[in-house]
C-alpha cells in the first residue's frame, strides 16, 4: 500500500465510497431476507470485505453478505434461531478454510467456459430482477404492492437520471467515478428539491455501535451440530462457487492472476469471525466487484476502504445515509447488471457446438429461478457428458488383410467408458482370419472401463478360436492386461510410452 501513486490511492478511495454506499441497501436487503436484523448483514459486509481484503487472494474483488446465501439460510434462522445461524456461519467458514488447506481451489479452472457464461449472465439478471422488489411497499398485514404511479413515475425518472449521469460523464471527465456522482447529484437534488420517494431509511436503520465478541448461544452437543451440519456445508459450497466463479471473472477482465486457495482461506477465516460478531456470514459479490473494477479500482485498498467507509456509516453517517433515495442505487444496480452481461453470447448462436449454447442458457436459467451452486455443478456436468458423447463418436477402424492372410485393424480416437459400445461394434471376431491384429499406435485407452473392453474383445476371438496380437499398447495397460493372462491369451508386440489414467496405478 506504501507504493501507492497519489492517483491510484484517490481512485480506490473515491470507488470504496462508492461501493459501500451500494452495499447498503443490499446489505439490509439480504438481511431481511434472512429474517435477521440490518445490522446484522451490516456487519457481516463490513467484516467480511475487510478481512478478505487484507488476506484474500483477489485484489480489488468485493465480498460481504449475498443473496445466494440469504436464501438458504432462511429456513435455519425460521426454525431455529439466529444463534443457530451464528454457530452455522462459524462451520461454514471452517470447511472453507479446509477447502483452501487442501488446495482445492485450483479446480474451479476447470469449469468450461459455457458455464462460466451462464453465470455470468444468470447473476446478471438476478442482480437486474432484485432491484424490483424496491417498487414494492409493506401493507400493516405484512403483504406487499406495487407503488403507485406517481412514486413509480418519480423514481423511474430518477433511476434514469442516475444511468445517464454514469453513462455520460466519463466522456467529459474521469476525475470522480461517474457512479459516485451519479450518486451524489441524485441524492443532493432530491433532498435539496424536497422530494417524497423511498430511502434508504425505509429499508431499515442502519444506526449501531462497534460489533461485539458473541459466542453463538447454542448447546455444544450432537443435536446441534446435526442442525447446522447439512447448512454449513451447503453455504461453503454456494459460498466458495461464487467467490471462486467471481475471480475467476475478475482475472479474466483484468488479464490477471487471483490466488484461489489463499482467497478460499480468507472467505473461511472471514466467515468464522462474522459468525462470532453477530454478522451473517457471506462470499464475494459479483455487482460490487464489478462496480469496483470498472472504477479502476484493483487494489486491495478499495476494499478496506469499503468496509472502512461502512463501519463509518454505522457509527457516524446513519442519519445522512438513510436519506440516500433508493432510486440513485437502483440505477447503479442496472447499471452494474447491464455491464455484467455478456451480450457478446448472443452472437455465438450458429458459431459454436449447440451443447455449448444450450449449457449457457441452463446455467443461466438455473441461477435465475434456483440456486448458483446447483446451476453450476448442473452445468459442468452436462459439459462434461456432451464432451464424452461427442469423443465417443469418434472412434473408429480401418483394416486391411496382408499377403499372409492377416488382418489388422488400425484404431483411432480415444477408447473410454462411453465409446465402448462403439468399439465393440467395429470387430467381427467370427469372421475374421486366424490371426488378427488390432494396433493401438492412433487411439489413446484412457480408463479401466477400456481395459474391461479389449480383454472382452480378446476374449471373443479366443473363443472363436483366432489369435489376437496387440499392437502399441502402453506399459500400464499391459500391467493390467497381464492380471488377465490366466483367462485372455494376449499376444503383445510393441508398447508406446502414454500413461493410462486408472486408479491402479496410482
Amino acid at each position: 500500500m506504501f507504493n501507492y501513486s497519489n492517483q491510484e490511492i484517490k481512485t480506490n478511495l473515491l470507488s470504496g465510497l462508492t461501493v459501500a454506499l451500494a452495499m447498503v441497501p443490499e446489505a439490509i436487503a439480504f438481511a431481511l431476507i434472512a429474517h435477521v436484523s440490518p445490522l446484522t448483514g451490516l456487519y457481516a459486509a463490513f467484516l467480511i470485505c475487510l478481512i478478505t481484503s487484507v488476506m484474500g487472494g483477489r485484489p480489488g474483488m468485493i465480498s460481504g453478505a449475498t443473496g445466494a446465501l440469504a436464501v438458504v439460510m432462511v429456513a435455519l434462522v425460521v426454525q431455529h434461531g439466529v444463534e443457530y445461524l451464528f454457530a452455522t456461519i462459524v462451520l461454514m467458514g471452517m470447511f472453507q478454510m479446509l477447502f483452501g488447506v487442501a488446495k482445492l481451489g485450483k479446480f474451479i479452472r476447470m469449469v468450461p467456459h459455457p458455464v462460466m457464461l451462464g453465470f455470468v449472465n444468470g447473476l446478471a439478471m438476478v442482480i437486474f430482477i432484485a432491484q424490483f422488489g424496491h417498487f414494492k411497499t409493506t401493507l400493516p398485514d405484512g403483504t406487499t404492492q406495487w407503488m403507485d404511479n406517481e412514486a413509480l413515475g418519480i423514481m423511474a425518472v430518477l433511476i434514469a437520471i442516475t444511468m445517464v449521469i454514469i453513462y455520460l460523464l466519463p466522456k467529459l471527465t474521469k476525475a470522480i467515478p461517474s457512479t459516485l456522482a451519479a450518486i451524489l447529484v441524485v441524492s443532493i437534488g432530491a433532498i435539496s428539491l424536497g422530494i417524497d420517494t423511498k430511502t434508504v431509511g425505509d429499508l431499515g436503520s442502519i444506526a449501531g455501535g462497534l460489533p461485539t465478541f458473541h459466542l453463538p448461544v447454542v448447546p455444544f452437543n450432537l443435536e446441534t451440530l446435526y442442525i447446522t451440519l447439512p447448512y454449513s456445508l451447503i453455504l461453503a459450497a454456494v459460498g466458495l462457487i461464487e467467490t471462486l466463479l467471481t475471480l475467476n471473472l475478475i482475472d479474466d477482465m483484468t488479464e490477471t492472476r487471483g490466488k484461489p486457495n489463499r482467497e478460499s482461506l480468507a472467505q473461511g477465516f472471514a466467515n468464522i469471525v462474522t459468525g462470532l460478531f453477530g454478522g451473517m456470514g457471506g462470499c464475494a459479490m459479483i455487482g460490487q466487484s464489478m462496480i469496483n473494477i470498472n472504477n479502476g479500482a484493483l487494489k486491495r485498498l478499495s476494499g478496506i476502504a469499503t468496509a472502512v467507509f461502512l463501519l463509518s456509516f454505522i457509527l457516524f453517517a446513519s442519519k445522512w445515509i438513510e436519506m440516500i433515495p433508493l432510486a440513485a442505487l437502483i440505477g447503479v444496480m442496472f447499471v452494474v447488471s447491464e455491464k455484467t452481461f455478456e451480450w457478446g453470447s448472443f452472437r455465438l448462436f450458429g458459431k459454436v457446438p449447440k451443447p455449448d449454447i444450450f449449457v449457457g442458457i441452463l446455467v443461466a436459467v438455473i441461477t435465475v429461478f434456483a440456486d448458483l451452486a446447483i446451476a453450476v455443478i448442473v452445468g459442468v456436468i452436462f459439459s462434461a457428458l456432451a464432451f464424452a458423447w461427442e469423443h465417443a463418436k469418434n472412434i473408429r477402424v480401418t483394416s486391411s488383410i496382408d499377403e499372409t492372410g492377416t488382418k489388422t485393424y488400425v484404431l483411432n480416437g480415444s477408447l473410454f467408458f462411453a465409446s465402448i459400445s462403439a468399439f465393440q461394434g467395429l470387430f467381427t471376431p467370427k469372421e475374421d482370419p486366424k490371426d488378427v491384429v488390432i494396433d493401438f499406435k492412433d487411439a489413446k485407452v484412457v480408463d479401466h472401463s477400456a481395459l474391461e473392453a479389449i480383454d472382452a474383445l480378446a476374449a471373443k476371438y479366443v473363443a472363436a478360436g483366432k489369435t489376437l496380437h496387440l499392437k502399441h499398447l502402453s506399459p500400464d495397460c499391459l500391467e493390467i492386461l497381464d492380471n488377465a493372462k490366466g483367462m485372455v491369451e494376449v499376444n503383445v508386440l510393441e508398447d508406446p510410452t502414454y500413461h493410462i489414467a486408472d486408479n491402479k496405478l496410482g
